[in-house]
């Protein structure tokens, strides 16, 4: 049975009834498609939705794709070489055991043989041919992993096609779902083929993947500045600048620099390797900015290290050079003296801990209406292509589902604003796409006020700016657009005073 109309209340968080809906939706579409091939993809889409949130990391070959994904699992399990695994989509869930499952585009799924020796999943095709294998499934214990599902892609302008174009499928479907429900995008240099997939990936429907679940992720951001120790600064001032770009914010809500290798190594630094740095933090500054100046002169240079050619390299491997300076730096002024005290220095200054606070804000605090619309989309997409008896019931209860919220209203203008359909002051912009959540779906945060703040200032506030968007939503002056996306800064308000308890 078709679950009935629900009422939403914005503010913290995505309302329960979202999700009820969605459920209710694909409940009725059950008996629909009973008896057909599509029954257990709908099955399967129902199992979503009680899923992790799905985060899949994207970008150029060699951006640092893997490097990244390794430090939000804190946990060394994506390998960074050029290897064939790397040329295949792989996803990594939480699990209670340890499993690789290689999905074949013709054939069914396998599980693979794989080894793990201190460093990343080695795994074992067995005879497979990489460009045969549709996808890798590893599941791992890992208390990050309970919080998102993360997708390992092959680079955008791969020299292999093939690989290249596993990322576009799996990313900008024309036909299925998105199997995201949100994106990371790397990017080093603004290439047009970046701006060429994130506009595929870009669409102006609530039902569509759009800018609202993606963000810029300036990679590898410590080499902007030559590994230089203000390396971050620079990257910061990049990122900012590419992130008021008009044709980036069409595309992606925000670019954030991150050091991904320095913040890969922050999760996973041992004591041996804070050993092995205090003997370069050990030399005279002089000689040890002389010997960090290039890779091959640390590889090289000084055998009074007693380091071996071979942990030299590890170092390299794990830190690069701007790790290494900053880290040598800090045991040299006494900054820290052991590795959990490194590693917190180290995820700080990669800009991992922002990259995270942004993540919570505008994904995860969005969790249930990302997933309710990926949900919703996928059997959208579905009914639009194989139509049944009774579809077309199932199709309206979609359509109100997606007409209605209130939080895929707020998507849309967002969406609308950051396409530059919704024209006006910059402050007047700035207030909507902070209200409607483009900056945080946290009460605090749509309202510009300090997060301690309490019932009393925060109702204020909402009522201050509902008292705005109501006079702006009514005055016969306001173009059309921005009239539009006002009633629904309006009700926005309206929920917020609502989650208060004002006026009750």
């Amino acid at each position: 049975m078709i679950a009935p109309p629900h009422g939403e209340t914005p503010g913290r968080g995505a309302p329960a009834t979202l999700l009820d809906d969605a459920r209710g939706a694909l409940d009725a579409a059950v008996p629909v498609y009973a008896g057909t091939g599509d029954a257990a993809r709908l099955a399967e889409i129902r199992r979503r939705l009680d899923e992790p949130l799905r985060v899949a990391v994207a970008g150029r070959v060699k951006a640092g794709k893997s490097t990244l994904l390794n430090a939000l699992a804190a946990e060394r399990l994506a390998p960074t070489d050029a290897g064939e695994c790397t040329r295949i989509v792989t996803w990594y869930r939480d699990g209670h055991t340890y499993r690789v499952v290689a999905h074949p585009v013709d054939g069914e799924p396998q599980q693979l043989r794989f080894d793990r020796d201190g460093g990343a999943i080695e795994v074992h095709l067995d005879g497979l041919a990489a460009e045969s294998v549709a996808s890798l499934e590893v599941t791992w214990p890992s208390q990050a992993l309970r919080a998102a599902t993360l997708i390992d892609t092959p680079g955008i302008g791969s020299l292999s096609e093939q690989s290249a174009r596993r990322t576009w499928d799996l990313l900008t479907p024309t036909e299925d779902e998105t199997p995201a429900d949100a994106v990371l995008y790397l990017l080093r240099h603004l290439h047009s083929s970046d701006l060429e997939f994130l506009r595929a990936f870009h669409d102006t429907e609530v039902s569509q993947p759009n800018p609202v679940n993606a963000i810029g992720i300036l990679s590898r951001a410590d080499e902007l500045g030559v590994g230089r120790l203000d390396a971050m600064d620079s990257a910061r001032t990049i990122a900012d600048r590419m992130a008021t770009e008009q044709n980036v914010r069409r595309v992606v809500q925000t670019v954030l620099p991150i050091a991904g290798l320095l913040a890969e190594t922050a999760a996973t630094v041992t004591e041996t390797e804070v050993a092995q740095l205090r003997r370069v933090a050990a030399v005279p500054v002089r000689e040890a900015d002389e010997l960090l100046l290039s890779a091959d002169r640390f590889a090289q240079r000084m055998p009074e290290l007693g380091l071996t050619s071979i942990e030299r390299e590890w170092l390299l491997d794990r830190f690069g050079l701007f790790g290494l300076r900053l880290a040598t730096t800090l045991l040299r002024h006494q900054a820290v003296s052991t590795a959990t005290e490194l590693a917190g220095q180290l995820a700080e200054r990669s800009g991992i801990g922002q990259l995270r606070e942004v993540l919570t804000s505008l994904f995860f605090e969005r969790r249930d209406v990302l997933k309710s619309r990926s949900a919703l989309l996928a059997l959208d997409a579905l009914l639009r292509v194989r139509p049944r008896p009774g579809s077309e019931r199932v199709s309206v209860e979609v359509e109100r589902v997606l007409a209605s919220a209130h939080p895929f209203q707020e998507l849309r203008v967002l969406s609308a604003v950051r396409a530059g359909w919704v024209t006006g002051r910059g402050d007047v912009l700035g207030e909507l796409e902070r209200i409607i959540g483009g900056e945080g779906g946290a009460l605090h945060q749509r309202l510009e006020c300090p997060p301690e703040a309490g019932t009393q200032d925060l109702a204020t506030a909402a009522s201050e700016a509902l008292q705005r968007w109501q006079r702006r939503a009514e005055n016969p002056m306001t173009p059309h657009e921005l009239a539009v996306a006002a009633r629904v800064a309006v009700r926005t308000c309206e929920g917020m005073l609502a989650e208060l308890g004002w006026g009750r």
